[in-house]
C-alpha cells in the first residue's frame, strides 16, 4: 500500500525580494535513496559545510510509532507530511532545510517540490545510489541505528523495497565511487550554482 500524503495549508509565500532569488532566498535540499546508500553520512558532511535544519524521516516516523500514532509496517505518509509541514515553517522564516528520506516514489518527490515551489524557494533533489551491490549489502548488514528504538531493514527488505528511480533529481551521486566528503562537496556546489542562477 502506498501512503496518502496530502499537500495542504501551505505557508505564506516569501516576499518579492526572496522570491526573486535574492541573498535571503532559502533552499530545500532533499537527499533520497535506498537504505544503506549513505544518506546520513553525506548529510552530516553537508551540514559541516552549510548549516541547515536537518529533518530525518526515520526520526519522525520512529517518534510517531512510539507515540502510538503510527503502527509498525504502516506506510510512512504521516512522516513525510509532518516533515513537509515543518519544512514550510522553516523556509517561510528564511531558514534552509536539509531533508533526509528514502523518497521512494513520485508522490513523495512532488510533495517536496511543492513545498519549495509554493514558497518560491530554491529546490535541489539529490538521489544517492550505490552501484556496487556487494558494498551496499556490507553497509546494510554492518550498520547500527543511531535513532533509539529504530529497527533497521535487512538486506532482503532493502532489495525488495518499493522504490522507483528518480530521473528528475538535480543530482544523482554514486556513493560506491564517491566518498561522503566528495558527495557533500558536489551537493554544495550544485546548490551554490542554483542559488546564483536565480529562477
Amino acid at each position: 500500500m502506498r501512503p496518502h500524503i496530502p499537500v495542504t495549508n501551505p505557508a505564506a509565500p516569501l516576499d518579492a525580494g526572496q522570491a526573486r532569488g535574492g541573498p535571503l532566498r532559502p533552499c530545500l535540499v532533499v537527499i533520497g535513496g535506498l537504505p544503506g546508500v549513505g544518506k546520513t553520512t553525506v548529510c552530516r558532511e553537508v551540514l559541516g559545510l552549510r548549516p541547515m535544519t536537518w529533518l530525518r524521516i526515520d526520526s519522525i516516523e520512529q517518534a510517531l510509532r512510539e507515540s502510538g500514532e503510527m503502527r509498525p509496517g504502516t506506510p510512512g505518509g504521516a512522516g513525510y507530511a509532518a516533515a513537509a509541514a515543518v519544512s514550510r515553517d522553516v523556509l517561510a522564516t528564511g531558514g534552509d532545510v536539509l531533508a533526509e528520506c528514502v523518497n521512494p516514489m513520485p508522490l513523495t518527490r512532488r510533495l517536496w517540490e511543492a513545498t519549495a515551489g509554493d514558497l518560491g524557494c530554491a529546490f535541489l533533489g539529490v538521489e544517492l545510489v550505490c552501484s556496487d551491490a556487494g558494498e551496499h549489502r556490507r553497509r546494510v548488514e554492518g550498520r547500527a541505528s543511531d535513532i533509539k528504538g529504530l529497527v533497521l531493514p535487512d538486506w532482503r527488505e532493502v532489495r525488495t523495497r518499493d522504490y522507483e528511480p528518480w530521473p528528475e533529481a538535480g543530482l544523482r551521486l554514486d556513493t560506491a565511487r564517491l566518498p561522503p566528503a566528495g558527495a557533500a562537496g558536489r551537493i554544495i556546489r550544485a546548490l551554490s550554482t542554483l542559488l546564483g542562477a536565480g529562477p
